[in-house]
């Protein structure tokens, strides 16, 4: 195994041209993102208390669904947010690493559980729980040049043509609308002609809830049915009211003399907002803002080029006066920062060509530094997938710090090689003979990096997760530029003459590979040697062993064979 790759350099090559396929189909589908998924993963849990202030929400909705959330698996910590407007918004937050989809479906079982103390009005609006989402990739905004259309119809228009579009996109886990509301039927009360007319509130919604329903109205001619009977009718009634006028026309109560009090006659109504809390808006203009998020695992800059060619196939179909902006692209800083990476790569890696041939002044002693440290560095996506990482910047910064190092490696490498060389070895046996020398030091210094590196990748929290990138990403392209060494264990056959001066001249102060099974230190006059053996079955094996420090080469052992094992 030892001298596999320098006897047989086309399994090298082979090998090396595989590590490369393996890397870029791996690399293909990583995905890419600014930073390292490192924050603690956080499920949301929100609702609303039509009409409630802020401590009746804290009261009525908050205390059941904390009380039943406290103490959920691998949470951390959980805070409630309680507004004047009726809003309730729990964040659950919990260790990190831990399974976001078994997390969510935890918090749903308990928010479950809590629904029997909630307020039928809450139960009404519904309890929402979902996933909290990071930055958005992108955020885009319907405006009106014209000032034709609100923030409403802008909004509308974006929740029913294109939310329901992106969604469907590859890579996009959520898009949320932001800065506005859809249509809603205001009722404004009119308190005054209710006290005239001794009405109330709650007397206007049960008339609204009574009427403003869809009642099935049963069929005419269905069986069992007289004889002769051909067709069979679904009776339709007018089902939900749609216009101001039709919620105006709702009667509120009929008086004994037979007149009728309808809503109109107690309230203004009107087609409105669900909300005025908040609108959008674009350079003091009206907008709609629409908030793309990715997937967890997805490519954002792939996300970004979906999303933005689903926009230029919807925006044909806008109103007039009408148009779409991007006006947030987080892409742009994870694009720069790779960016930055890529190109300090690249100076390394012709720095080490030009150190290389300016030293060695030997163009084929530079191609070899230039090609394995590519390799080794597509090579180290392969891993990528296995340990969970994506393409981000303190990653790609792993691969920075361990290039700067594996770089020495090869010129140490080749440097020894060409030493060999210049005294005459052939390229075949000074490889070995290199290798031989520099494979310790070159394995001591890659584990004294690792031991400096590896700890961090044990640490908890946000720090160990961001770090471990770095120090993993080392680690691995380290190991695959080692792997692409020949690392002989033993050397080519070579014919040693008799005499300590004789062999001195021959080895040329090379380290040579040892073969016998009675090896033993030689501290004697050629300290540049390792150890000495005497060939099997010489006579004087058993009895002198290796010269002392005052003795001399023993002549009777004659020319000693080195040969490989």
């Amino acid at each position: 195994m030892g001298n596999i790759f320098i006897r047989r350099p086309i399994l090298a090559m082979v090998m090396a041209i595989l590590m490369v396929i393996v890397g870029l189909v791996a690399l293909k589908g990583l995905p890419i993102a600014q930073y390292p998924d490192i924050s603690p993963p956080n499920i949301i849990v929100s609702t609303t208390f039509t009409g409630a202030a802020a401590q009746h929400v804290e009261q009525a909705v908050a205390t059941p669904i904390e009380q039943q959330l406290n103490g959920v698996d691998n949470m951390l910590y959980l805070k409630s947010t309680n507004g004047n407007d009726g809003t309730l918004k729990t964040e659950v937050t919990f260790e990190v690493g831990a399974n976001l989809d078994t997390s969510t479906m935890l918090v749903q079982n308990r928010v479950a559980q809590a629904n029997a103390a909630l307020p039928a009005a809450v139960k009404q609006s519904g309890v929402n729980t979902k996933k909290s989402t990071s930055l958005p990739v992108l955020v885009l905004s319907l405006v009106s040049p014209k000032g034709t259309w609100n923030s409403t119809f802008l909004t509308n228009y974006a929740s029913i043509n294109i939310q329901d579009r992106l969604t469907r996109v590859k890579g996009v886990g959520e898009v949320g609308i932001l800065g506005g509301t859809d249509y809603s039927m205001r009722v404004w009360v009119r308190p005054d002609r209710l006290m005239t007319l001794g009405l109330t509130v709650s007397d206007l919604l049960a008339a609204i809830s009574a009427q403003n329903e869809i009642t099935p109205a049963g069929q005419l001619g269905g069986p069992p049915a007289p004889a002769g009977t051909a067709f069979t009718y679904t009776v339709k009634t007018h089902g939900r009211l749609a216009t101001a006028d039709e919620f105006g026309a709702i009667i509120v109560r009929s008086n004994p003399d037979g007149s009728l009090v309808h809503l109109k006659d107690v309230a203004r109504v009107e087609l409105g907002s669900l909300s005025y809390d908040s609108s959008g808006r674009i350079n003091g203009k009206p907008a709609a803002l629409l908030a793309v998020y990715q997937a967890p695992g997805s490519n954002s800059l792939e996300v970004k080029d979906s999303v933005e060619k689903a926009m230029a196939e919807v925006a044909p179909g806008f109103p007039r006066d009408m148009e779409y902006q991007t006006v947030l692209d987080t892409t742009k800083a994870i694009s720069a920062g790779i960016h930055e990476i890529l190109i300090t790569l690249l100076e390394a890696v012709l720095l080490v060509v030009l150190v290389v041939f300016i030293f060695l002044q030997n163009w084929r002693a530079t191609l070899i530094p230039l090609i394995t440290v590519p390799v080794s560095l597509i090579a180290t996506f392969a891993v990528f997938p296995l340990v969970g990482f994506s393409i981000n910047v303190l990653s790609l910064l792993g691969l920075v710090l361990a290039i700067g190092i594996v770089v020495d490696d090869s010129i140490v490498v080749v440097e020894a090689v060409m030493h060999h060389i210049e005294q005459g070895m052939s390229p075949r046996e000074a490889t070995a003979q290199a290798m031989k020398e520099v494979t310790g030091p070159v394995i001591a210094i890659a584990l004294i990096l690792i031991a400096v590196f590896v700890p961090v990748a044990f640490m908890g929290g946000i720090t160990g997760g961001g770090y471990s990138a770095v120090c993993r990403n080392h680690r691995h392209l380290r190991g695959f530029l080692c792997h692409q060494r020949p690392h002989p264990e033993s050397c080519l056959g070579v014919e040693i003459p008799a005499g300590p001066e004789a062999w001195r001249e021959a080895s040329s102060g090379s380290l040579l590979c040892l073969v016998q099974p009675d090896l033993r230190p030689w501290h004697g006059t050629l300290p540049w040697l390792h150890a000495c053996a005497h060939p099997q079955g010489h006579p004087q094996s058993a009895g002198r062993g290796c010269p002392g420090a005052s003795g001399g080469w023993p002549a009777e052992m004659g020319a000693l064979r080195v040969s490989p094992r």
